[in-house]
């Protein structure tokens, strides 16, 4: 899914002659500037959680040979997608919010616009593709290896890639040759599809909004009927009743995944009357809920994975405790 919080600037007085500003003002959540530091602990604390989680999974997965397995190499796709989305923005929000440094420069800005849409696209392909593994496990077992290796994961993993990108460049590329108004503020926490608004771009951007539209909507809905196809499709009422069991965990991630992103991106171009806060904090837990929480429901609940943590924690204990005992002597 693509998020999208509040549009460039309110102000929309006159327009840059030069094109584009050199940078831009990042407000913060608007109407809580004054609480920025107290809003930034919980911000801070779920991406230490999310940063922890995520490189747990990484970490685990790369040292096990066991685990090196096709459901295992897409839960380290999904990782990695978790990991980029919260730091694409979560640093650059934290340095805003503890130190006051507001200022993005524009190539900055559109840098930052891109990984954020490329790497959400990204991450519902691999969604999706985690759908289809749990799919052909459960209704095709005896194919399962011929269905989908290690090498197929990757070759997936690089399809999505090429994917997110050929989908979300064109959005820099159309801001680039779009003048700005010289009001240089940004009622957010990011840099998000600029021209989803019509505050930034000069005149009313009617073709770089309906792209951001169509895409949203196409990823969107490509993603969701493909997961749900794959649930629907089982031979058989024994293997349907399996796919019904694995399908709550893919509920629930696409349910904490696309609702708030879903509803602050048809809000914000439909829903004018809800107040520009509600938009950027639903922006924000697009990038810090669903990071932190993928490795807790994916990871505690297969048991594999889980008893390969447990061995590592145990080793950790082990270090601890000798490292302890050697002081003491």
């Amino acid at each position: 899914m693509l998020p999208s919080g509040t549009s460039l600037g309110t102000t929309m007085t006159t327009c840059n002659a030069t094109g584009h500003p050199s940078f831009f003002i990042l407000q913060g959540i608007p109407g809580m500037e004054d609480k920025h530091r107290w809003i930034s602990i919980p911000f801070s604390s779920i991406y230490f959680i999310t940063v922890l989680g995520n490189c747990t999974i990484l970490f685990t997965i790369s040292t096990e040979r066991s685990l090196h397995k096709p459901m295992f190499l897409l839960l380290c796709l999904l990782a990695l997608t978790d990991l980029g989305m919260s730091t694409t923005t979560i640093p650059k929000v934290l340095c805003l919010f503890w130190f006051g440094q507001s200022k993005i420069t524009y190539e900055g800005c559109l840098t930052q616009l891109f990984f954020i849409h490329s790497i959400s696209a990204m991450q519902s392909s691999v969604l999706t593709t985690m759908a289809f593994d749990r799919y052909v496990a459960i209704c095709k077992p005896l194919h399962y290896t011929t269905i989908l290796s290690n090498s197929r994961i990757g070759l997936i993993g690089l399809g999505s890639l090429v994917r997110a990108m050929l989908f979300i460049l064109p959005m820099p590329i159309l801001l680039q040759h779009k003048p700005f108004h010289a009001n240089r503020a940004i009622q957010t926490t990011y840099c998000e599809h600029m021209a989803s608004g019509e505050g930034g771009v000069c005149g009313t951007p009617l073709s770089n909004r309906m792209y951001g539209l169509v895409v949203a909507l196409l990823v969107v809905v490509l993603d969701i009927s493909a997961i749900a196809s794959s649930r629907c499709a089982n031979s058989s009422r024994e293997a349907h009743h399996k796919a019904v069991n694995t399908c709550t965990t893919h509920i629930c991630v696409m349910l904490i995944s696309y609702t708030p992103s879903l509803f602050s991106f048809l809000t914000h171009r439909f829903g004018r009357t809800i107040p520009p806060h509600v938009h950027t904090i639903l922006g924000n837990l697009y990038f810090l809920v669903p990071p932190m929480l993928n490795p807790i429901i994916y990871g505690v609940k297969t048991k594999e994975f889980r008893e390969k943590v447990t061995k590592y924690s145990f080793w950790v204990k082990t270090l601890i405790t000798v490292s302890h005992g050697q002081k003491l002597v």
